[in-house]
């Protein structure tokens, strides 16, 4: 494989589509998802890795070509993910990561709790944002998630305290994600946690826990 040329195949394809929404980069996955499916696993990571590198693209695509493959996502850990998520800067990258990658790894045991938690106490916002994503593919069933009380909660308690917007917005996430399958315990933390929780979390988990919506405004009267 030709990694290289085809990291430039791709690039081109994008620039020259008349729309790059979700459905449209989904569609061109697919297409090359095709194309590697008799690659090693370990080889569509590396090209997945090369072309999230290159940043010409959204990291949608390289993400998600890792994602679908469980062979590629076996070979991940830690260090593999790290190099993968390194850079992320937007609120839409962190998702991309956390979802494809991070939380699916962490689900089947690729990466530890310790690992969660590290990026959790890090320094820098995205990374405390992909730990609480990181918990969403544990419990969405849309994501393969079956329920996981404790390590959600884990995340939780640990950025119950922090007041950055795109950390605030991922806990209510990861909360709303866990009250589907443990709402009972999600109602006791956020009763536990009261005095601590960001206003927004505490309202939109309420809001979910008794309407099914986060807001609502969604209603109707």
């Amino acid at each position: 494989m030709n990694v290289q040329a085809l990291i430039e195949e791709i690039e081109t394809r994008v620039q020259s589509m008349a729309v790059r929404n979700a459905v449209a980069l989904r569609a061109l996955r697919r297409e090359y998802s095709k194309r590697l499916k008799s690659a090693p696993g370990q080889d569509v990571v590396r090209f997945a890795a090369a072309l999230i590198a290159n940043r010409r693209v959204h990291r949608f695509l390289g993400d998600e070509l890792i994602a679908v493959r469980p062979d590629a996502l076996r070979t991940l850990d830690r260090a593999q993910l790290e190099r993968l998520g390194f850079g992320i800067s937007s609120w839409d990258q962190v998702d991309c990561f956390a979802i494809c990658l991070s939380g699916p790894a962490w689900r089947e045991g690729l990466i530890d709790d310790n690992t969660v938690v590290d990026w959790a106490m890090s320094n820098d916002r995205w990374w405390r944002r992909a730990a609480l994503v990181s918990t969403v593919p544990l419990n969405a069933k849309a994501r393969g998630g079956q329920g996981d009380t404790r390590r959600t909660l884990l995340v939780c308690t640990l950025l119950r305290d922090d007041r950055d917007d795109m950390v605030v917005k991922a806990l209510s996430w990861a909360l709303r994600a866990l009250a589907q399958r443990d709402p009972v315990a999600v109602r006791q933390f956020v009763q536990a946690n009261q005095d601590r929780l960001p206003a927004l979390v505490r309202r939109e988990v309420r809001n979910k826990l008794t309407t099914g919506r986060k807001n609502r405004a969604h209603l109707r009267n």
